[in-house]
C-alpha cells in the first residue's frame, strides 16, 4: 500500500515504467528502516552499482558533447556533474525524499532532507533502472539527470565559486583558496585581481569591481 501510493507519480517523474515494480521499491528503503524492521534488504548494494552505472553514463555523455576537451577537463566536469549536491537536487526534483522508507528516528533528524541520504537513494534508483531493463532504459534517465543539471548551472549564471568548491569536494580535494593579488585605480573605482588555488596550485584568474566579482571570475577561469 505504501509503495502503490507512490509508484506512478515517481515513474512519471523518471519517464519509465518499471517491468519489475519490486526493483524501484527496494531503492527506496534505507538502511535504517530495515535494521528497524527486522529485514535484511536496503538500498546500499542498489546504490553501490548505480554509482557505476552514473559513472558509466557520465563518462561517455560527456565524451560525446564535448569532444575537443582534453582528459583533465572532463574529469573536472564529471567529479561537478555527478557530486553529492547535484544528485541530491535531482533526487529532491524527483520527490525522492519523501518517498523513502526511513526509521522513525531518522525522519525524527531530518533524513528525508539529507544531501548524503537522497545522492545515494537516487544511485539506487539508477541501478534498479539498469536492473529492470538494461543499458538502453537507463541512459536516458541518467542523461536527463546530467542535462538539467548543466542547464540549471548555466541558467543560474551559475555561482561559479559554488561549482568550484563542490568540484573539489566531489574529488575529494581541500576547499578552493582565493588571494587578492593585485588592487588598481581611486577609491571610487577601483579594480581588484584575484587567484584561485587548488590543491596549492594556481587554477584561475579573475578581475573585476569588486573582491567578489573577482573572485566569481577566478573561479569561473579555474572552470574552463
Amino acid at each position: 500500500m505504501w509503495f502503490r501510493s507512490h509508484r506512478d507519480e515517481l515513474e512519471a517523474r523518471l519517464e519509465y515504467r518499471f517491468r519489475d515494480p519490486g526493483l524501484l521499491a527496494a531503492a527506496l528503503v534505507h538502511r535504517s528502516w530495515a535494521n528497524d524492521q527486522g529485514v535484511p534488504e536496503h538500498n546500499e548494494r542498489l546504490e553501490f552499482l548505480g554509482d557505476a552505472v552514473l559513472g558509466l553514463i557520465a563518462a561517455d555523455w560527456l565524451y560525446r558533447r564535448y569532444p575537443e576537451r582534453p582528459e583533465g577537463d572532463l574529469a573536472r566536469l564529471k567529479a561537478w556533474l555527478v557530486s553529492e549536491p547535484a544528485l541530491a537536487r535531482h533526487a529532491t526534483t524527483l520527490g525522492i525524499g519523501e518517498r523513502l522508507r526511513l526509521a522513525a528516528g531518522e525522519e525524527r533528524s531530518g533524513g528525508r532532507e539529507k544531501s548524503s541520504l537522497l545522492a545515494d537513494a537516487l544511485e539506487a534508483v539508477f541501478a534498479a533502472v539498469w536492473l529492470d531493463g538494461g543499458l538502453e532504459a537507463v541512459r536516458p534517465v541518467v542523461e536527463r539527470f546530467l542535462e538539467t543539471t548543466e542547464s540549471a548551472s548555466e541558467a543560474e549564471g551559475s555561482d561559479a565559486k559554488t561549482r568550484l568548491q563542490e568540484l573539489a569536494q566531489a574529488a575529494g580535494w581541500p576547499l578552493p583558496v582565493y588571494a587578492v593579488v593585485s588592487e588598481s585605480g581611486p577609491d571610487h573605482d577601483r579594480t581588484f585581481v584575484c587567484e584561485v588555488a587548488l590543491c596549492g596550485e594556481r587554477a584561475g584568474r579573475g578581475e573585476g569591481r569588486t573582491k567578489k566579482d573577482a573572485q566569481q571570475r577566478a573561479a569561473a577561469a579555474a572552470l574552463e
